[in-house]
């Protein structure tokens, strides 16, 4: 299985420049101070149900939001050493805690600025992730979860030391406002 695995990654890897021209992300992270930053991000248009996050910000669809994107390429590479997985959440949670400044630095400087509610992303890790400001919600329409975790699931099975039942995991949304974002990491990094 490690082969396979290996294999598979080198793939990736190759075909990974390729997937980030036709997704239209930026990456973030392009100086010293940020090369560590596991996300890349582009804007998008909510096309969920309508959510009111807890600091009362309500996201309905077609609101403007920040998708981020794990490099997943990278963290697997990264974290590939590791044979523990309890030590690969501990590291992965590091990794994006760390990254999160720079997300809010994205947004601050960014020309709509004002119009953008905050940022989503979609993960079938979403243990943990209110410690780090996120809320999570289900997705909500049926064919767009079974589409979202037919493409995360590869990537449980790459990232994993331990054969698991994958496919009874269910996708979600992440989200954090605008304001959450900056209260908690816009003083985090260097403007």
């Amino acid at each position: 299985m490690e082969m396979i695995r290996g294999y598979a990654l080198s793939i990736w890897h190759t075909l990974d420049p390729v997937y980030y021209l036709f997704t239209r992300l930026t990456y973030l992270g392009m100086n010293e101070d940020s090369s560590d930053c596991v996300f890349r991000v582009r804007l998008t248009r909510y096309k969920g149900r309508t959510v009111i996050l807890k600091d009362g910000t309500e996201i309905k669809k077609n609101d403007l939001l920040v998708k981020i994107h794990l490099h997943n390429v990278k963290l697997i590479k990264d974290l590939h050493h590791i044979d523990n997985d309890f030590k690969k959440v501990v590291c992965l949670f590091q990794k994006i805690k760390t990254s999160l400044p720079h997300v809010a630095k994205y947004l601050e400087k960014h020309k709509d600025c004002n119009e953008i509610k905050g940022i989503v992303g979609i993960t079938l890790l979403e243990r943990g992730c209110q410690k780090l400001g996120f809320e999570p919600f289900i997705i909500q329409n049926k064919w767009y979860r079974i589409f979202k975790l037919s493409s995360l699931i590869p990537i449980a099975i790459l990232s994993s030391n331990k054969e698991k039942q994958f496919f009874t995991l269910k996708p979600h949304y992440l989200m954090m406002s605008k304001t959450q974002l900056f209260n908690r990491y816009q003083s985090n990094i260097n403007k």
